[in-house]
């Protein structure tokens, strides 16, 4: 049933992908419509987080984000059906990459580059990143989550590999990194690092937005491990359907960071970004979900668990 599945949806992509972008972009305004208004996917999450995290805006200003995001978030629906397969020239006009003079010179020295990013719009469009770098021993890669549906998974990793970077899986990041550092060889890796981590992977908390935050910290212990330099990437929209994304150099080298710096710094530059252009970022991302106090909680019961089981083995 997930073949078929597979093989209808991609039938309608196929179509779809040969619509001129003006065609995708009033099936976009539909689908806001729908989206907002009708299903209303996912509005309480992304109310709640508009609200704790503009404490400031008043409710009126609230919404005028939350229905801009609504927008986007079509936008870039309809935005990575026409991705795949798209010409260089286009991609190179619809997403300008820049400041990359740092991340040459860094790769030219014989070191790696570590590139922090957030879910803004269209973070999707910087896999296009391999087109500007042709160093044989280099390796452009981004981190991604893999779907459940192997079809539309393959569909994605495609995707994101047509312009010359490797998608990496997360579970496989440390792995790949350590094999291409044996092999005598450099990377260039985006990670889109501002999303919740597991209960088991928390060990570190962030101010951000207002709010106590767990945070992942697995790119800074690779980046800390391999002695990267460090880039955060500004993501910008010029206009519907056009982006730029600016990679801005923070540290030359993270192992001579202390630890947690370089993820405090990320998550600094990152709210910054956010508050400048709140619409672009992913707010239906339940981001809050783990709290403080359920961690201690959690903590407290594992504490209690290995007591208990010490105990009877004595």
């Amino acid at each position: 049933m997930k073949k078929i599945l597979y093989y209808i949806a991609v039938s309608v992509l196929f179509v779809l992908n040969k619509l001129p972008f003006f065609i995708l972009y009033l099936i976009s305004d539909f689908l806001y419509f729908v989206v907002y208004y009708l299903v209303r996917y996912r509005r309480r999450i992304v109310r709640e987080n508009l609200l704790k995290s503009f404490p400031e805006k008043s409710l009126k200003e609230i919404k005028k984000i939350e229905r801009k995001f609504y927008s986007s978030l079509c936008d870039w629906f309809v935005e990575m059906i026409k991705y795949y397969g798209m010409s260089e020239k286009k991609i190179r006009k619809r997403m300008v990459i820049t400041g990359l003079e740092d991340a040459h010179r860094v790769v030219a020295e014989g070191r790696s580059c570590v590139c922090y990013m957030g879910h803004f719009f269209n973070w999707e469009y910087v896999t296009s990143l391999g087109l500007y770098f042709d160093e044989k021993d280099l390796v452009v890669g981004d981190i991604y989550h893999p779907l459940e549906n192997k079809f539309f998974d393959r569909l994605m990793k495609k995707m994101r590999d047509q312009f010359g970077a490797e998608s990496i899986t997360m579970a496989n990041t440390l792995r790949r990194i350590v094999q291409i550092t044996k092999e005598n060889k450099k990377y260039l890796i985006g990670f889109v690092a501002d999303q919740v981590p597991t209960w088991e992977s928390i060990n570190h908390w962030v101010d951000f937005l207002h709010r106590d935050t767990p945070v992942f910290t697995g790119t800074e212990k690779i980046a800390q491990r391999t002695q990267a330099a460090l880039f955060f990437v500004r993501m910008k929209r010029v206009k519907r359907g056009y982006y730029t994304a600016h990679f801005e150099l923070f540290a030359e080298d993270a192992s001579k960071m202390a630890q947690f710096e370089p993820t405090n710094r990320y998550y600094e530059l990152l709210e910054k970004e956010i508050k400048e252009n709140p619409e672009l970022w992913l707010w239906t991302h339940n981001r809050w979900k783990r709290t403080r106090a359920g961690y201690e909680e959690r903590e407290r019961i594992r504490e209690k668990g290995r007591k208990r089981l010490y105990k009877n083995k004595e």
